[in-house]
């Protein structure tokens, strides 16, 4: 697997094979990240970074597919906003916020309300090719959004970097 690292501790991008292995892969290569990066494997931030990492893959993987093409994995800290953000891209455009309304008797569609509730923040941006689903967390637990309550609407457009 070839990591690409711009600076040391602060990104790391990956591409994967868009495939459920791929998926699997995206998920560990956070877990230890974010662990070399200082938060522990068992730890709130970690775990919860897994799973929304866990959710953006296997949407990619099984919705934003397309053959040939593989996904984008991207974790930033961006420590001047005590912030993670996690980047998922993949080469298609459509299906961005299809899964968003799950009925109660459906077997799947309920990952994007997921996502809703575990990011602080969260959107999907175009790109030339494909589109990119983010997700930010507080790396303060104080700044997490709680655990219950109602889902935070989605914006549409990136939140500025840096």
């Amino acid at each position: 697997m070839n990591v690409e690292i711009s600076t040391p501790g602060t990104e790391l991008v990956q591409r994967l094979t868009a495939t459920p292995h791929g998926a699997r892969q995206a998920r560990r290569l956070t877990g230890s990240t974010l662990a070399a990066w200082g938060h522990p494997y068992d730890g709130e931030l970690n775990h919860t970074a897994q799973l929304l990492v866990a959710e953006l893959a296997a949407n990619a993987v099984t919705h934003g597919r397309v053959p040939g093409r593989d996904f984008e994995l991207r974790l930033i800290l961006l420590r001047e906003r005590d912030t993670l953000r996690i980047e998922v891209s993949d080469a298609r455009k459509d299906r961005a916020l299809r899964f968003l309304d799950g009925r109660p008797e459906d077997e799947h569609g309920r990952g994007l309300v997921i996502v809703q509730v575990l990011a602080s923040l969260w959107g999907v941006s175009e790109r030339d090719v494909g589109k990119t689903v983010w997700v930010e967390l507080s790396l303060s637990p104080r700044q997490r959004p709680p655990r219950s309550g109602t889902p935070r609407p989605c914006p549409r457009t990136p939140a500025p970097e840096g």
